[in-house]
């Protein structure tokens, strides 16, 4: 009987860790496979979520967000939030933005997770045009 118990709380455990995005994670280049970047991912008081930089694994350019327009302009890397405004729609996370600090870019952003892993897709007007990134959760 206590085996049982184990088992349902621990699988009840995972399913809510399951769909969880909150945490640390480590940005890998889809284009040439090298991890960039850890971005901590929190959901502030009014229930969305947001990430940030919180630590360079590779030396930019630049150590400021030169390229964005917005109110990220000039500001440094680390601490840039680049993920604004996401909202968990049953399994993914939507709604939100991501903001590319290389190219200065924003782009509708979309979030699922599977297992250790989050599929991070980028976007312009319809999902089917855009890129998706895979980022590993950060040890």
């Amino acid at each position: 009987m206590k085996k049982i118990l184990f088992t349902f709380i621990a699988l009840l455990f995972a399913s809510f860790s399951f769909a969880q995005i909150e945490g640390k994670w480590k940005t890998i280049d889809d284009e040439t496979g090298q991890a960039k970047s850890v971005v901590e991912i929190f959901k502030k008081s009014n229930g969305q979520y947001y990430g940030k930089i919180s630590q360079l694994l590779d030396k930019p350019e630049n150590d400021n967000c030169i390229k964005c327009s917005d109110d990220r302009k000039n500001k440094p890397l680390v601490g840039l939030e680049i993920i604004r405004g996401l909202k968990k729609s049953g399994d993914e996370f939507t709604g939100g933005t991501i903001t590319d600090p290389k190219s200065g870019k924003t782009y509708k952003c979309t979030i699922t997770r599977s297992g250790d892993k989050l599929n991070v897709r980028g976007y312009v007007g319809f999902s089917l045009i855009g890129r998706t990134q895979t980022w590993h959760k950060a040890k």
